[in-house]
Order: C-alpha cells, then structure tokens, then sequence
C-alpha cells in the first residue's frame, strides 16, 4: 500500500478538490483507493457519498475525529486539514509515500507556503529527504503577472510547480455531483484534464507501480 498527503497550512488554497481529483485518477487507473478526511468540514468524505454508483470507487473515510493510519486500500489519499496539530501532522507526513502542496498565486499564500515547508522541513522524512513533495500551482490565470510570479516563487524554493491547474468554474460544477474532471467526457473539462498530466505522469510510478 502507498498514501500520499495534500497538505498546506493556508486554508483555502484548493486541497479537497487536488485529493478528490487524485482519488478519482487513481480509482480510475484500477487501484483500491480511500480518500481520508482528516478536516471537520468533512467535504471530501461528503463528496464521497454524492459520487455516482457508475463512477470508478472512491471509498471515504472520515478521520476527522480520529486520525489513524488506514490500510487494506493499494492507495490512500489524506485530505489535510489548515489546522492540523503538529504532532499528528508529523505522525502522518511520516506514513506516506509523496506530499502534494498546492499553492495559490497570492503573496498571502506565498507566506502560509512558506511557514508550511519550514514546520516540515524539521520532520524526519523530509530533513533526511526521503519524502518527495509536489509543489501544484493551482487557480492559476495563464499569462498573467501573478501566476509567473508564483512559478518563479516556487522555482526559487527549489520547488518548480509540478503542474499549474487553471481557475475555472468545472471544478465547482463537478464537485457538486460527486464528480471530477477525469469522470467528465466535456471537451472542456478534458482540456483542463490536460493541466493535470505533468504531474500525474511524475507520481504514476511510485503511486501505481
């Protein structure tokens, strides 16, 4: 079993709709998946029970009262909440196999990313930098001084976006029915499908095998 973890201490910044989009790719690629809800708004574990019975499986779990590692799954994927305490933090960073951070091209955001990978930096997994982690630019508008700005952010931690996901309205449209981009055979959402491929190609390996 792998677990990969979509994690950033700067609320809102896209976490929940980067995990149900990873669950469903990975669902849809054949593996036995669980989206792990460890926030007390539980909105990926709710977006679980709306996802259509014809749909690939994602099995929902929600651990927002009680964090626990689970198993018996090829692959979990942890919806991480801003407010996580750091010791359960570090207890979860320190089970999975990949880190996803998104960030959104804002300075505030630039500054929560910032505090984020300095509280990580001191967990065993990434100080012995054994934990690979995918920096996601996310909401982003193509061509605009914002989303170079934040490339070039993340290009100067070292961490070049692994992808850069444009801001549009199909990702709210989807998530209300349980849906993501990769279940929606639209022109329109397959060409947002394509924002997505860098990074998918980069973690197949060691999430699929």
């Amino acid at each position: 079993m792998v677990a990969v973890a979509v994690a950033n201490i700067k609320g809102g910044s896209g976490k929940t709709t980067i995990a149900t989009h990873l669950a469903a790719w990975l669902a849809a690629s054949g593996a036995s998946v669980a989206l792990a809800d460890l926030d007390r708004q539980r909105s990926s574990f709710t977006w679980t029970q709306r996802r259509p019975r014809d749909l690939p499986v994602v099995h929902g779990r929600d651990l927002s009262r009680d964090w626990q590692p689970l198993v018996g799954f090829d692959v979990v994927v942890y919806d991480i909440p801003a407010a996580m305490k750091r010791k359960d933090l570090e207890a979860l960073i320190d089970q999975v196999d990949a880190l996803i951070l998104p960030v959104l091209p804002s300075p505030f955001d630039e500054d929560g990313t910032r505090r984020f990978l300095d509280l990580v930096a001191k967990f065993k997994p990434i100080r012995k930098r054994r934990l690979p982690i995918f920096t996601v630019g996310n909401r982003v508008r193509l061509r605009t001084v914002a989303t170079r700005r934040l490339a070039t952010f993340l290009t100067e931690l070292q961490m070049p976006p692994a992808a850069m996901l444009r801001d549009a309205a199909a990702y709210g449209a989807v998530a209300a029915t349980g849906r993501t981009l990769f279940d929606d055979p639209d022109p329109r959402a397959q060409d947002l499908v394509r924002d997505w491929q860098p990074l998918l190609q980069t973690i197949r390996p060691m999430l699929l095998g």
